[in-house]
């Protein structure tokens, strides 16, 4: 690396892994006066008319001083940086400082030339467009805002990456050249062209390994059992479409195959491509193994080895080494330690997992850090009876293990434009940049369901295996946010499979009215009380007695649907016993029928001990007696009791070996997406005529539980289409403010502003502050209310007081001196000397409700605004609702509302409603103060007391530093953990 005193010390920060639009990776780096081989390599494999477009002339090689040019750089006016795949340049990119007249220039000048060149056989995969964002962001940390680059009219593919961009710009045509000049700070267009390239490549990246032509399993063992020959017979029962190859260094050169696989010593032998390469070796042979398959132009690598950051230290720079090594050939890795992948589609039929047998093809995408849970979620999709009953199937299934590379956040990626999946379910156990995931959970929870259950929630720290950014945010906060961006926040794998099933097999519900009906009054009054415990609004329930039939079932959920004052509707069922008690296939297809004919509701059932009605809820068209919509009659026909069990085993029937079938066995063609819509879930499967399946479930708490988070996802998918706005307020100084920010950061001042500060920079933001005056004796005090004028208050502001009218640190409503003084004694010969107490004087404010409003800067997910009422019950409750910023004006409407002592602010038990309109405007300020200055790092309003009329802030603090980095602002790069 460069180390002579003229230059800068190498910057290496400026490293970065990034993926490419072809889902490949490349390493961008800064050129250095090593690469000088590297760069005469490179450019004799670029094209002639590459070389003349970068240089408007024939040049068919570089001269050794332009080598010396093009790889000498002061890090600071002249930089190079290069995109590698194997260590070996595939594009270039470098700027020039220059002056007003377009020579050579130094700071302070703010301009610079920009040029590209990028070798032909790697043109069209996006190259140019990432390294023009590192580049840029590079020139912004150097002072540089302004690029501008020349470019030949022919030019037409570089020319298109300067105006896709996103920046301003200004285009000019003099002398045969176009000119190109555009400013470098993000604007909102250039942040969406980053985001729409960041999910085009990470979903691509995904696509690779969930869809491969060719699979090779490095590691299958020459004897049955072990690791890589298990997932080899997983791989070939589950009749992979594609070449599939076992791998093993140890064969015999005569041995050919292995389990009827084409076998091979090394991938290197293999007779054309391999897409997806399943390493199963030990830990210390994987860097051989990745060796080999980069060069052998494997995309992607599923590393089921153990070894690595669950081991300890040592195992975690073995896991940094293998993501680097990987990443340098253009690889994606799954795991280590992972328990695999598996892709249902009859396209595909990829099985490159432990698990044994292949989940039913479905609409459900699931993703599980955890293997062991991964095998639990799986096995609770697949089974029948018992826990959550009847089938539902899998598009893919991604288990990630230690996630040293691909995350959920690359998965989410894929499954949101992925038709096979209508449905996601995610297991946690860390987020690794949590304002990313919201970032992409916002926009995938708008389009389909996502549900997710986070593992180690109180939990110290991550598991071991996962190396991510530490918050300071409790879980509870990131819970929060997490239902701010509409992600369906569970808290078990049985509630995780529950919804998902509601979900992934009915209509979202248009409202929290519930209709219940079944055959047991107790079980039909256990349903009520679950619905009122979770905030639902259910009608009595309708006991339709023991001796119901199936047409007595169907004639009342049809009446039921059709109540426009219902939105959905549980079906109770316990076993009969007797002459014409109702038969589980025959109530099953009464109650599928009546759906049929009002599909917009949702249905669910809860049932005790009747194993056979789930299973035929869930039944395939034509494995039950078929009634038509409007064809059950009176005397709707019923099954003999004992002609159930027969009835379940033809569902069990496989169907044509040609024809893999669904979850609920209907051919995948069968499966048709509902109509998109904010109250409408996105494909459900149906049966061929078009009725849904019917979710069952053994117990009246979780199927309410499931409808109730159904509820309230339709509901944010419906404030979603109309999220609000960030308003402008006339009385607000941003200039003023970011002079005074300046001012304070130059003097050193911070991070805490004393209150003179505070109060200034807060009322730049239209923010008043009851002024407080110190009283560090008797007299002092007595002065300080004459100064203010009674009543007043008399506060200790010792951390140990503050706050604490309950312990006896505030004393209110001081009508004359003489009151105060004896408060003052008090307080004194109570608490100690008021150098201990720093108490303070402060003038009476109108009686209200107390309550306090935080904002912070977390370095993981961002800006978050807080509020709750103040109080130790509050806190001790942990009643307080969370935000992420800029907050706008519909979610600070909600936010006041989402507290659960909320009422206290509308006028609980007769006392005056407070002021909650003005209290939502403190709370919009608060969030343009911080959003619009990131050094505000940190603020408390403590309290804040909301009256009839009008609000007033009688304490705050605030924490200044510099702005922490911002990389969702920053170029595309994966994370280096």
């Amino acid at each position: 690396m460069q180390t002579s005193p003229d230059r800068h010390e190498y910057p290496a920060h400026w490293e970065a892994d990034v993926v490419l639009r072809d889902g490949g990776t490349a390493r961008v780096r800064p050129i250095t006066v090593d690469d000088a081989d590297r760069l005469v390599s490179f450019y004799e494999q670029v094209s002639d008319e590459s070389k003349y477009y970068r240089f408007f002339a024939p040049y068919p090689r570089l001269s050794a001083k332009d080598v010396h040019r093009f790889t000498h750089h002061d890090f600071v006016d002249r930089v190079g940086l290069a995109a590698t795949v194997g260590g070996e340049f595939i594009a270039t990119v470098r700027y020039d400082r220059i002056g007003a007249d377009g020579t050579p220039a130094s700071a302070p000048a703010d301009e610079a030339e920009v040029a590209f060149l990028v070798q032909d056989a790697h043109q069209g995969r996006g190259v140019a467009s990432a390294l023009l964002e590192h580049i840029a962001a590079v020139a912004r940390e150097r002072g540089i805002r302004r690029f501008a680059a020349e470019v030949l009219p022919a030019n037409t593919k570089m020319i298109k990456v300067f105006t896709d961009a996103g920046y301003t710009q200004k285009r000019s045509f003099e002398d045969g050249v176009v000119r190109l000049e555009f400013d470098l700070e993000p604007t909102d267009r250039s942040l969406a062209v980053q985001y729409a390239r960041e999910h085009r490549a990470e979903a691509r990246s995904v696509q690779r390994l969930l869809t491969p032509g060719s699979v090779a399993v490095i590691g299958a063992g020459r004897t049955p059992g072990g690791v890589g020959r298990s997932v080899l017979g997983n791989i070939r029962d589950a009749g992979f479409t594609g070449r599939l190859f076992a791998v093993n260094k140890a064969l015999p050169e005569e041995q050919k195959e292995l389990d009827g696989v084409p076998a091979h010593r090394s991938v290197r032998d293999i007779d054309g491509p391999v897409d997806l390469a399943v390493v199963a070796v030990p830990a210390e042979h994987v860097p051989e193994v990745v060796a080999e398959c980069g060069e052998h132009g494997v995309q992607g690598l599923v590393v089921v080895s153990a070894g690595y950051a669950e081991s300890g230290l040592d195992g975690r720079e073995r896991q940094r080494a293998l993501v680097r090594q990987a990443r340098s050939y253009g690889m994606r890795i799954i795991g280590p330690n992972a328990f695999g992948i598996i892709n249902t589609s009859p396209r595909v039929r990829l099985n490159a997992s432990l698990a044994p047998e292949v989940p039913r093809p479905g609409r459900i995408g699931l993703f599980a850090q955890s293997g062991a849970i991964g095998v639990a979620l799986l096995s609770r999709l697949h089974r029948r009876g018992g826990g959550v009953t009847g089938v539902t199937g899998v598009s893919t299934f991604v288990s990630s293990g230690n996630r040293a590379d691909v995350s959920g956040n690359d998965v989410l990626q894929y499954w949101y434009e992925d038709p096979d999946t209508d449905v996601v379910l995610m297991y946690l156990e860390s987020i690794g940049n949590p304002r990313k995931f919201t970032r992409l959970a916002r926009r995938t929870a708008a389009a389909k369901p996502l549900v997710v259950v986070q593992g180690a929630r109180h939990g110290a720290a991550a598991p071991q295996g996962h190396a991510v950014r530490a918050t300071r945010l409790p879980h509870a906060t990131v819970s929060a946010l997490l239902r701010q961006a509409g992600v369906i926040r569970v808290d078990t794998i049985t509630d995780l499979v529950d919804a998902g099933l509601l979900l992934a097999r009915q209509p979202l519900p248009a409202g929290p009215r519930v209709a219940i009906l079944g055959n047991s009054e107790s079980l039909g009054l256990l349903t009520y009380d679950a619905c009122l415990a979770e905030g639902l609004r259910p009608h009595p329930p309708q006991d339709l007695t023991t001796a119901a039939s199936a047409a007595d079932f169907h004639a009342a959920l049809s009446r039921a649907l059709a109540d426009d004052r219902c939105d959905a509707v549980v079906v109770t069922a316990i076993p009969a016993v007797g002459e014409g008690s109702v038969a589980d296939a025959a109530l099953a297809q009464a109650l599928r029928s009546a759906t049929a004919a009002a599909p917009s509701k949702p249905v669910l059932v809860v049932h005790v001990e009747l194993g056979g009605l789930a299973e035929a809820l869930s039944a395939a068209a034509g494995t039950a007696p078929r009634l038509k919509p409007d064809s059950v009659p009176q005397n709707a026909p019923q099954l003999r009791p004992d002609s159930a069990p027969q009835q379940a085993a033809a569902d069990r029937r496989p169907g044509p070996a040609d024809q893999p079938r669904t979850a609920a066995g209907e051919h995948p063609e069968a499966l048709h997406p509902h109509p998109a819509g904010p109250d409408r879930a996105p494909a459900a499967p149906e049966t061929p005529e078009g009725t849904h399946l019917i979710p069952a479930y053994p117990a009246a708490e979780r199927a309410v539980r499931a409808l109730a988070q159904a509820v309230a996802y339709a509901q944010w998918r419906r404030d979603a289409a109309d999220p609000g706005r960030v308003p402008e307020y006339d009385d607000i100084d941003v200039k003023g403010a970011a002079a005074l920010i300046d001012g304070l950061l130059a003097r050193g001042q911070g991070p805490a502003l004393g209150p003179d500060e505070t109060c200034d920079l807060l009322g730049h933001y239209g923010i008043e502050v009851h002024r407080s005056l110190p009283a560090p004796t008797p007299d002092a005090a007595a002065e300080a209310a004459r100064a203010l004028g009674y009543p007043v208050a008399l506060k200790a502001t010792a951390p140990h007081l503050r706050h604490r009218a309950d312990l006896g640190g505030v004393r209110l409503d001081l009508a004359d001196e003489e009151q105060l003084r004896r408060s003052y004694a008090e307080m004194t010969e109570m608490f100690g000397t008021a150098e201990e107490l720093r108490p303070v004087v402060q003038r009476m404010a109108p009686r209200g409700v107390d309550v306090v409003v935080r904002a912070v800067i977390d370095p993981a997910a961002g800006a978050v605004l807080s509020f709750g009422l103040a109080g130790a019950a509050s806190q001790l409750l942990g009643d307080t609702a969370h935000r992420l910023i800029p907050v706008t004006d519909r979610e600070a409407n909600s936010l006041v509302r989402s507290i659960r002592t909320a009422p206290l602010l509308f006028g609980w038990r007769g006392s005056a409603p407070a002021d909650t309109r003005a209290l939502e405007e403190l709370l919009l300020r608060v969030s343009r103060l911080v959003d619009d200055h990131p050094e505000v790092v940190a603020v408390t309003l403590e309290p804040v007391v909301v009256a009839s009329h009008g609000l007033s802030v009688l304490g705050a603090s605030l924490r200044l530093a510099p702005p922490p980095a911002r990389d969702d602002l920053g170029p595309r790069t994966l994370p280096a953990y």
